[in-house]
């Protein structure tokens, strides 16, 4: 996630990792571990803090509203001071997240944590797709996001079953003091990995208002000129909605109509990271080959097959939901080094901060009540019918992934207006 001023890797013929990339990585690893092995239970926590099923689905609704602000502005940062010294400033407020989650005595606590780390995502997500697709030529790009999706995919592995088996053994608040411990350590990587690359910065730009209405604007011009760039935009946000309307709701819905306990459902989240891990190599591969739509489009139809398999999963069918999981895990391993690589490919060089800012979390205006709504329809319509609703529109996404999802034959896309 860094500076265009580290050491240059993106040359054609350079291995395609460096000692300076693996350090990056080993850093990345170590802040998501802890993240990972909270997150696959989040939902459970706020209910053990209090809430209620549709209060749930309230506080995903408001965790969500903070990125809106923030998402965009954050790549734009990154664009501008660069990767790592975004990344740096983003990891200090990640640190400031885990007091909030060890402190809470009642669900709404949780509330500042989500803040604080929406503004933690805003300034590294965005940057760590950026870093990794300046360190490729384009010839390679989907094969290096593959690379280094599948050294990242060992947080999706032992992160879940490892933070399920602490918060099953000794409960949800000291599984949250340890991965305060790998965040801290990682914050500390990143730092110096920051100061490395400021010193041989060379003339880093100002944040200043003039900067950021020329990069909105060159942005929203490829936003409404009707090419990719706006169907990746349609398209992502709509199957967010769908996502933020079911998703939060997955680990509960396992441990009540399926049966299974914290260690279990953290196990699910492990297979699901370990298959999407294996196929982050082979899907790059393939988006390099055939096209990025192809990726897309065939990761989708997994993903909605193996959804539509986990709702229907019988109490006590620990191997069926297990194996769900893990066709679900193939098709993200498929799609997610093609998504990235298509947009880097889409956009000025200048502009990638941005543009994974804008699509890293794409939820718009509409989709903020989506978990809300989520909870309220398992309560009056069935516990299933939220998850159905994101399987019918994961499937109808590949419409558009097939007929629109075309780079121009020129390269970049560039504004029209």
């Amino acid at each position: 996630m860094e500076t265009s001023s580290a050491p240059g890797l993106a040359a054609k013929k350079a291995p395609l990792l460096t000692g300076f990339l693996l350090l990056f990585m080993l850093a990345m690893i170590l802040a998501n571990l802890g993240g990972n092995m909270y997150g696959p239970l989040m939902s459970l926590y706020v209910r053990d803090l209090g809430a209620d099923i549709q209060q749930i689905g309230l506080f995903f609704t408001l965790a969500s509203i903070i990125p809106l602000a923030l998402q965009i502005f954050g790549g734009w940062i990154s664009d501008t001071i660069g990767r790592l010294r975004a990344i740096a400033i983003g990891s200090l407020f990640g640190v400031l997240a885990y007091a909030p989650l060890i402190l809470a005595q009642r669900w709404e606590w949780l509330l500042a944590a989500e803040a604080l780390g929406a503004m933690t995502h805003a300034l590294i997500g965005p940057s760590f797709d950026a870093f990794i697709a300046e360190q490729s030529s384009e010839e390679n790009r989907a094969r290096m996001f593959g690379v280094t999706q599948t050294l990242f995919g060992v947080v999706g592995v032992v992160g879940p079953i490892f933070g399920g088996w602490l918060a099953e053994a000794y409960g949800f608040k000291p599984m949250l003091m340890v991965a305060a411990l790998l965040y801290i350590l990682a914050t500390l990587l990143r730092i110096g990995m920051a100061r490395r690359a400021a010193r041989g910065a060379q003339g880093a730009q100002g944040l200043t208002f003039a900067g950021l209405k020329a990069n909105l604007g060159t942005m929203f011009g490829l936003l409404v000129s009707g090419g990719l760039i706006t169907w990746i935009l349609l398209t992502d946000g709509v199957r967010d909605i769908s996502f933020a309307l079911s998703m939060n709701l997955f680990s509960v819905y396992m441990q009540e109509h399926i049966g299974l306990n914290l260690t279990q459902i953290g196990l699910t989240s492990s297979i699901f990271g370990a298959c999407m891990m294996a196929m982050h190599i082979p899907g790059g591969w393939l988006a390099d080959k055939a096209g990025e739509r192809v990726g897309i489009a065939l990761g989708f139809a997994l993903v909605g097959f193996s959804l539509g398999l986990l709702v229907f999963v019988p109490a006590g069918a620990a191997w069926l939901v297990y194996a769900g999981w893990a066709l679900a895990g193939v098709g993200v391993g498929l799609l997610s080094p093609a998504y990235a690589s298509l947009i880097s490919k889409a956009v000025p060089a200048n502009l990638r901060g941005t543009a994974f800012g804008l699509f890293s979390t794409s939820l718009g205006l509409v989709s903020l009540p989506a978990p809300w709504i989520g909870g309220w329809l398992w309560a009056h319509v069935g516990p299933r019918f939220p998850f159905l609703v994101t399987v019918v529109v994961t499937f109808l996404t590949i419409i558009p992934v097939l007929l629109k999802f075309k780079l121009p034959k020129n390269g970049n896309e560039q504004p029209t207006g």
